[in-house]
This record gives C-alpha cells, sequence and structure tokens, in this order.
C-alpha cells in the first residue's frame, strides 16, 4: 500500500534539514511513537495507537539513510504487535523543498500491514495517515516557532522536547477520530438504499390496500 503526504513547516530548508538530521528531537513529535535507541543509522522504538476500546502496541527497528545534496531521508522500518501476531513494515522516503511559506516536506510511504489494521483498507489508512502527519506538522511547527531564531533549530528542539531514548511507555495516539468518518461515509450509500428500499415497499403495500 503506498501513501503519500505533505506537510509544510516554518524554517527554511537548510534548518530544517538540520531538524530533521537529529532523531533524538524529531522523534517525540511523532504522535504515539518513542525512540528506545539510537546507534548510528540504527534504531528500535516503539508505537502504540487505539481505536475506540481497541488499543495496539508494536515494536520495531530501522535504518536511515540520509542524501544531503538532495535534502532526502530514506527509513526502513519493521515492527511486530507485542500482544497479538499483526506485523508492520514500511520504507518511508521524506524529501525537503523550498516553499514561499518555508520548507515542503513530501512523504512517500510504502506500507505491508497485517493483523487488525489490515481490515481497514487504504481509505481509512489514507485518512488515518493524514490526521498523524498533521499532528506530527504541528508539532514540529511549535517546536520550530518556539526557537524564536531558525538558525537554532537544535537547540530550541533539545528545550522543547525531552530525550528520546529510554522514555516512558508511550502515550497511544487515538485514531478514532480519523477512522469513524471514513467507516460513515463508506455506510452512507448501503443505509441510504436500505432505506429507499423500505420506502418503496411501503408505498407498495399502500397501492395493494387501496
Amino acid at each position: 500500500m503506498q501513501l503519500d503526504h505533505s506537510f509544510t513547516v516554518p524554517a527554511g530548508p537548510d534548518d530544517a534539514w538540520k531538524l530533521f538530521l537529529d532523531l533524538d528531537r524529531v522523534a517525540p513529535c511523532m504522535p504515539g511513537a518513542v525512540l528506545d535507541t539510537l546507534d548510528g543509522d540504527s534504531f528500535t522504538g516503539r508505537v502504540k495507537v487505539k481505536v475506540g476500546a481497541v488499543q495496539m502496541s508494536y515494536r520495531g527497528e530501522g535504518t536511515v539513510s540520509r542524501d544531503g545534496s538532495a535534502r532526502s531521508m530514506h527509513l526502513d522500518l519493521s515492527g511486530s504487535e507485542t500482544r497479538g501476531s499483526g506485523t508492520a513494515s514500511a520504507t518511508v522516503t521524506a524529501t525537503l523543498a523550498a516553499d514561499p511559506l518555508g520548507t515542503r516536506v513530501r512523504v512517500r510511504t510504502d506500507l505491508d500491514i497485517t493483523g487488525r489494521p489490515a481490515q481497514f483498507g487504504r481509505g481509512i489508512m489514507t485518512e488515518v495517515g493524514d490526521r498523524i502527519v498533521q499532528q506530527f506538522a504541528t508539532r514540529l511547527e511549535e517546536l520550530l516557532r518556539g526557537s524564536g531564531d531558525s538558525g537554532s533549530v537544535t537547540a530550541a528542539a533539545g528545550a522543547a522536547m525531552p530525550s528520546a531514548r529510554f522514555p516512558s511507555e508511550p502515550e497511544a495516539v487515538d485514531l478514532g477520530a480519523a477512522v469513524l468518518p471514513v467507516l460513515l461515509r463508506k455506510a452512507a450509500v448501503p443505509t441510504a438504499a436500505v432505506l429507499v428500499t423500505v420506502v418503496v415497499i411501503q408505498l407498495l403495500r399502500r397501492r395493494s390496500r387501496r
């Protein structure tokens, strides 16, 4: 499953790229995720999500490679449910480019997921991805604006966010708000068809009685 997202951060490409190079600072901006260890270009972490009463926790690992000339970052990620048989793997490519508002970040994700989330399908997963990316972008913007000086982004990040290494249990990101509207839209067509059928049956019954 391929997902594409983009967002803008209020900093020049050079300053934004410096921040993206520092996973210790960027990781806490990702909803529901924590970075446990970071060793060079390899790392481990955890992700926790919930949809209503259903909560899922994943533990995984990944590697990151960077192309400074293209301001592009590539991540290979894999993980599995801590209490369940579900698995998830993804390759994520983030590319930064100049934008009138600062820096435009384009993210392409190739996702392979099994277990309970797999039943949601592409439509819901896209909505979920949009919601997570929006929250991530908002936290990055708050972090960047809090610096007061785009040239000291990394220092501001350290002040705004605690160290991501060996943190406490991650706070689950609630995906219910993203999933419910899609489910309702999908249910709207069959529901309307049922209502129309009921109305037609009622009309036919009335005519037969006459």
